[in-house]
């Protein structure tokens, strides 16, 4: 939402200036889909707001829930036409988690990744990404107001910005879920984040303000793919979000190959953009490594990785994520589940703290390398 605009509306309406943090709070904080559902405001300016206020900058297009009720991803269509996509998941019970998109494609190329295949066409605005949380915030409150109604609940709740239902419905088997409100937010949807940088670091700021969403900052994580800049901004600006690295390679020529911005910021540029990220931060940094059979799943290159990661030196803070290749292309194919176990040993045994990450969502292609923004 336009703060901006809402209090030009509240200023040319002669509004008391504590309207402004009483909608503040009830669209950020509660969730509020509509202007109307402020019972504290006066209807007058109930209808002045909704006939000139927008509360989210897109329309939600589809809503599509994976079969597990864990996750559940939306194609959003921008005001100019563009389209993005964005995914709520549930990695643990009572926490969710929003994917938050920072652009529409993604000009880096990742062979594995889906993203980039229909090409890059804009950075997306801070108030963009934020509305995504948002969307989010409103969805899981619709969820809450269902579950006290129905046994079943709908994958797409009537929205009246977008004025439809998409889906019909789903049967939630998680039972026990007592959450409906977001938890974490990760920057790991569509784009380089670090090639978005301000723009993100605005949204930022918003989400972390204690009269907007009031997030705390260690709940937030920003991945990229290796832009060695934007990770030594982030040390300076944000050193309490959490950082995550897409790796994936420990070998510069299979690095080049399959991820085209290692020619630019190779190894040896990251692991220097790391040391200078740890005299800054002590914040541990998470390294993906996405599991490519028959190209990255050697024990030789587990053993590689862990010579590389050894020689960054600040190896209690390096914590490695192995994921599952989720499928985009018939190009790759996931290693098996004995050979990623085998990798996860041998890094353990190097003194690696290392996990196999869940996938969530690869049934709505919600998954990580997935998303591509298309309706």
């Amino acid at each position: 939402m336009n703060i901006c605009n809402l209090e030009k509306i509240l200023a040319e309406n002669n509004q008391p200036k504590f309207r402004l943090e009483q909608i503040k709070k009830a669209v950020f904080q509660e969730g509020i889909s509509s202007f109307s559902e402020i019972s504290t405001l006066s209807k007058e300016l109930r209808n002045l707001l909704e006939r000139e206020l927008k509360i989210l900058s897109f329309i939600p297009e589809k809503v599509l829930s994976a079969q597990d009720g864990l996750s559940v991803k939306a194609v959003l269509k921008l005001e100019d036409g563009n389209f993005i996509e964005t995914v709520l998941m549930s990695a643990r019970e009572g926490n969710w988690s929003v994917c938050v998109s920072s652009q529409v494609g993604c000009p880096l190329g990742c062979a594995f990744c889906a993203t980039g295949e229909g090409g890059f066409k804009r950075n997306l605005t801070s108030e963009e990404m934020t509305d995504q949380v948002l969307f989010w915030k409103q969805y899981l409150k619709k969820l809450q107001i269902s579950k006290s109604k129905f046994q079943t609940l709908p994958t797409c709740l009537p929205d009246r910005q977008a004025g439809r239902r998409v889906n019909p419905k789903l049967k939630i088997k998680n039972s026990k879920l007592r959450n409906y409100d977001v938890s974490n937010i990760v920057y790991m949807g569509m784009g380089e984040p670090f090639l978005n940088f301000e723009n993100v670091k605005v949204s930022i700021l918003s989400l972390i303000d204690p009269k907007l969403f009031g997030f705390g900052a260690r709940s937030i994580s920003v991945s990229t793919s290796g832009v060695s800049a934007g990770i030594e901004k982030m040390a300076e600006g944000l050193p309490q979000i959490n950082l995550a690295v897409s790796l994936h390679f420990a070998d510069n020529i299979l690095r080049s190959k399959y991820m085209p911005i290692n020619r630019k910021f190779d190894l040896e540029v990251l692991r220097q953009a790391l040391k200078k990220y740890f005299l800054k931060s002590r914040r541990k940094v998470m390294l993906e490594y996405i599991m490519l059979s028959g190209i990255n799943d050697s024990l030789e290159d587990a053993k590689k990785l862990a010579v590389y990661l050894r020689s960054i030196e600040k190896l209690q803070l390096l914590h490695v994520n192995l994921i599952k290749y989720n499928s985009t292309s018939g190009k790759f194919s996931g290693s098996r589940p004995e050979t990623m176990r085998k990798f996860k040993d041998c890094l353990l045994q190097s003194g690696i703290n290392t996990t196999i990450r869940k996938s969530l969502g690869s049934d709505i292609q919600g998954a990580c390398g997935q998303l591509a923004g298309k309706n």
